[in-house]
């Protein structure tokens, strides 16, 4: 889609920031803001990747993207990381953190090196890039940001108790941040995805995906796109009286 052609909410003179922009989830909410015409930084796992991601951005979409390396378990990268792209970028209007790991493992059989790096990357990397990022947008008093949190932290799921906590922690997280941060004039939501078509899935066994397929009221998996919509319309001004929410993006999963 040409940027010029979208008729959505829209993103022109914004910087959004995309944590885990490569791939997944996090790809198509970089691709859809820069689409509604947001100036886009997004991160990967190493330069290379982001570096190209970023550069199919700009000559799809028409808009500024920019690729940078972050690991989210590296605490002491994230606060300057972030102070950079502010600074190069002049400001950091939205945030996306898409960023995540997912292992399946018997809870009787999780190691603590298991366990913690679950927790590391998806909830205490998720605490570190939002308060740094929240002390960028106190300065203009105004933001938006969505964590993805997940239906499994909510309904849990057989392997991925660790997973799941982590996953709850991250909706506390944004239900929190929101109270604390809504004075400042900064929106936190979250997006809890249910079975979402992604490279998360080879962690599944198929006959898993295929049961929970059944459950689910619309008898598909969902797409990365459609849950990028919903984090879309959260960080727009069509949401500006919506935070504090965790949106669940499950096809009917939850219910």
């Amino acid at each position: 889609m040409n940027v010029t052609s979208f008729s959505g909410p829209r993103f022109d003179n914004r910087v959004a920031v995309v944590i885990g922009g490569t791939r997944g989830i996090g790809r198509a909410s970089a691709r859809l803001l820069a689409e509604a015409g947001a100036s886009v930084v997004l991160t990967g796992k190493d330069r290379e990747s982001a570096e190209r991601e970023a550069q199919r951005i700009t000559a799809e979409c028409g808009v500024a993207a920019t690729g940078l390396a972050l690991q989210l378990g590296e605490y002491a990268l994230i606060s300057p990381a972030i102070k950079t792209i502010a600074a190069d970028h002049g400001a950091i209007d939205a945030l996306v953190l898409s960023a995540g790991v997912m292992q399946s493992t018997p809870l009787g059989l999780t190691t603590e090196s298991v366990a913690r790096h679950l927790l590391d990357i998806n909830l205490l990397g998720a605490v570190e890039v939002l308060q740094a990022t929240a002390k960028v947008m106190m300065r203009r008093r105004r933001g938006a940001i969505v964590l993805l949190a997940s239906l499994v932290g909510e309904r849990g799921a057989p392997g991925q108790a660790v997973y799941a906590a982590a996953k709850a922690g991250v909706a506390a997280l944004a239900r929190s941040a929101s109270k604390e941060l809504g004075p400042l004039g900064i929106r936190v939501n979250a997006v809890a995805p249910g079975l979402i078509d992604t490279d998360l899935l080879a962690d599944l066994p198929p006959d898993v995906v295929t049961a929970r397929c059944a459950q689910t009221s619309l008898r598909r998996l969902g797409t990365a796109e459609e849950v990028a919509g919903a984090i879309r319309f959260l960080l727009s001004d069509e949401a500006s009286f919506i935070t504090g929410q965790v949106l669940g993006v499950d096809g009917g999963l939850a219910l």
